[in-house]
């Protein structure tokens, strides 16, 4: 197989129903197994939390689980770009969890963890309940180091968004789009590594211009970034001298790109020889592991959570497992369809571990897709397996970028396919 036609068909599993089967070497539903049960507590219901308890309750149903979750409704933070263009409104990228739970089983409790009691088996919640589990599972996202930009803390962000949380954040910052003047400038303040989507804060900018150009053509928009290179580049800057000829800049840490500082009333940046005055201000602040898995003592030095990869079973807390954004998963991105491979993977251990049977050889699978324009769509795709030292490792030969002369459009179109078909596995 060619590694062109290998990564056509990672394409067509992320756009297709092929999403909803596993990846532990053959389809996490394929066998429905009758078990003494257990329970299972999984902490956040995002795109990881979501896919391990429903491929639990498919692959075991004699296993209970119980999904605590502290939103109603579940704003995708991917495709949230899509709003500040204009391409979705909020409402479209928000979803229930109801068909989730009657479809199959999963109780949904709407509450915040408080504490993750390992030696005891129990988690507690702000509401007041303690509930015991046999195994526990925890995707909490990620949370901001606040301290790491001057005068820019969660106070702030309330004038000065950071939006990497869809929802209030994503409305504010799109109303302040709208409120500009024609002729501004917009800065956006990117992370260093690691940190949710890699992509994210470049597709934030490609798809801003679009909304200038369509409405503000005379304005700017200004990349500061704290890393001297990013994903999907040489992809980004060709889509945005074709599309946006010089309306975007990037400025790399190495060019004094890195926000040392924040002026949130006058929404000013501050680097180490510069101060750029702003009309609308996106800062993106560093990242590390969510807040309940550092109080939970689930994390080492770096914020992040060590885990064995072929369990995702924390290697400070036995019995606790940790999948998605949180986790140490390197060569695996922070991104969404990593955290969805990686639930599968994790469900399909627990349950083998539950019934005290041999676990299958873990292989993952990811698919990134970045909108430049609405007809103007890239991508990187790859195969991971695990390494002999068990650690997380991608295959030789598979997945890959668009290529230059990559057909952009059909890429579009992939990408709506994509978010839709990973809706449905989350939420259906």
């Amino acid at each position: 197989m060619s590694t062109l036609s290998r990564r056509n068909f990672i394409k067509l599993a992320a756009t297709s129903s092929v999403a909803g089967l596993g990846v532990y070497g053959c389809a996490a539903n394929a066998k429905k197994k009758s078990s003494g049960g257990g329970h299972v507590v999984v902490i956040g219901g995002g795109a990881g939390g979501t896919i391990a308890a429903k491929y639990i309750r498919k692959m075991d149903q004699n296993i209970k689980v119980t999904l605590i979750e502290k939103n109603a409704d579940h704003s995708t933070c991917f495709m949230s770009n899509w709003v500040l263009a204009g391409i979705r409104d909020l409402d479209s990228i928000t979803h229930s969890y109801d068909k989730l739970a009657s479809n199959h089983d999963i109780k949904i409790v709407h509450d915040t963890v408080t504490e993750i009691d390992a030696a005891g088996k129990k988690v507690k919640t702000a509401g007041g309940k303690s509930i015991a589990y046999d195994r526990c599972i925890v995707s909490p996202g990620v949370s901001f180091r606040w301290d790491t930009i001057e005068g820019y803390d969660e106070a702030a962000s309330h004038k000065v968004p950071h939006a990497w949380f869809a929802g209030e954040q994503t409305t504010l910052l799109h109303k302040q789009l709208q409120a500009m003047s024609d002729g501004g400038l917009v800065v956006i303040a990117a992370p260093p590594n690691p940190f949710k989507c890699p992509p994210g804060p470049y597709e934030r900018a490609s798809l801003i211009a679009h909304y200038l150009k369509t409405k503000k053509p005379k304005s700017k928009v200004l990349i500061l970034d704290a890393k001297d290179k990013f994903s999907k580049q040489g992809l980004f800057t060709a889509g945005w001298e074709k599309l946006y000829p010089g309306m975007i800049e990037w400025r790399s840490k190495a060019n004094d790109g890195k926000v040392l500082g924040v002026d949130a009333d006058k929404r000013v940046a501050m680097t180490e020889f510069d101060e750029i005055e702003a009309d609308v201000l996106n800062v993106i602040p560093a990242q590390k592991a969510g807040h309940i898995a550092e109080a939970a003592g689930l994390t080492d030095d770096t914020g992040w959570c060590p885990v064995h990869h072929n369990t995702w079973e924390s290697k400070i807390h036995p019995g606790v497992h940790v999948i998605g954004d949180a986790a140490i998963q390197s060569p695996l991105p922070k991104s969404g369809y990593a955290a969805n491979s990686e639930a599968k993977v994790c469900a399909a251990a627990v349950v083998a571990l539950l019934n005290g049977e041999e676990q299958s050889t873990p292989s993952w699978v990811n698919t990134c897709y970045s909108l430049i324009g609405p007809n103007h769509g890239i991508s990187v795709a790859m195969v991971y397996n695990l390494t002999a030292e068990g650690k997380v490792g991608k295959v030789k030969g598979s997945g890959g970028l668009t290529p230059k002369d990559g057909n952009n459009a059909l890429e579009a179109v992939y990408a709506k396919s994509w978010y839709t078909n990973i809706i449905v596995d989350m939420f259906s």
